[in-house]
């Protein structure tokens, strides 16, 4: 098929922020895509350790689910590509901004990611550390994994068909498998590179406690309203995180066979 090659991983990555911080478009290299900034600023230290720390956290999901995929799916894995940008930019499924959070767009099969994130996550949020920062990429990652099973494009579908309640709750259920799904990764990363350190897994933990919807309704001012959770209670998310941790396999996370979030 002719067109512009497709640039992932640690590459992909610079060239972003080329876009970002030097204005260069680079639209050619992305097999047709637009980046733009809106209300970008200055390099800073902290935009550099958030690339370097995300491109390396990136190359280690890229080998643990290709290895997964092979042994547990059968399949070759396709990563996906990962935008970091600063401000503001543009993706397939809408407008990015620091204020949406790291997302997955199936669209177009990226993740997005502002690089004052990882700043408001411990600052703001109250779950710092290297590895709260590595489970949070590992999660939209995991979203990528259910994209490539198919999970995703089904639940999809069926939550276009149904009132605001019950596709709310559908998505609480996309939500958990990605955390389980990122627990697998955890310890996959753990027996393959060793990178775990102690206290890394709590850190993973606590940062899936501060971004639960009870939590973050509660730090709001407001009362839980479980019928808008969209991502699941902290209880919840710590859970499934955990049986991904213990359990390292696909079939364990899953969270549309259960009644038992």
């Amino acid at each position: 098929m002719s067109g512009a090659p497709a640039i992932g991983g640690i590459g992909l990555i610079v060239i972003i922020l080329m876009v970002v911080f030097f204005g260069v478009d680079v639209s050619p290299f992305l097999g047709g895509g637009t980046m733009n900034q809106s209300g970008g600023g200055e390099v800073t230290q902290a935009d550099e350790q958030a690339a370097e720390f995300v491109s390396v956290t990136l190359a280690d999901t890229e080998e643990i689910w290709a290895q997964i995929f092979r042994e547990q799916v059968g399949t070759e894995y396709q990563p996906p590509v990962l935008v970091l940008f600063k401000g503001a930019t543009q993706s397939a499924c809408g407008g990015a901004g620091a204020a949406m959070g790291p997302f997955y767009c199936p669209l177009d099969k990226k993740i997005y990611l502002d690089t004052d994130f990882f700043t408001t996550l411990s600052r703001k949020m109250g779950a710092g550390g290297d590895f709260a920062a590595a489970y949070v990429v590992a999660h939209e990652v995991a979203h990528n994994v259910q994209d490539e099973l198919g999970i995703l494009s089904q639940a999809t579908a069926i939550r276009q068909q149904v009132g605001n309640a019950d596709s709310n709750a559908i998505s609480v259920r996309i939500e958990l498998q990605a955390d389980c799904y990122s627990g697998i990764w955890a310890r996959h990363a753990q027996a393959r590179f060793g990178t775990l350190e102690p206290g890394d897994v709590e850190e993973a933990m606590n940062a899936a406690k501060q971004i639960g919807d009870d939590t973050l309704q509660r730090s709001a001012g407001q009362r839980p309203m479980p019928h808008t959770f969209t991502h699941g209670t902290s209880e919840q998310r710590q859970r499934w995180f955990a049986i991904g941790y213990q359990n390292d396999s696909i079939a364990a996370c899953d969270t549309f066979g259960t009644d038992q979030l």
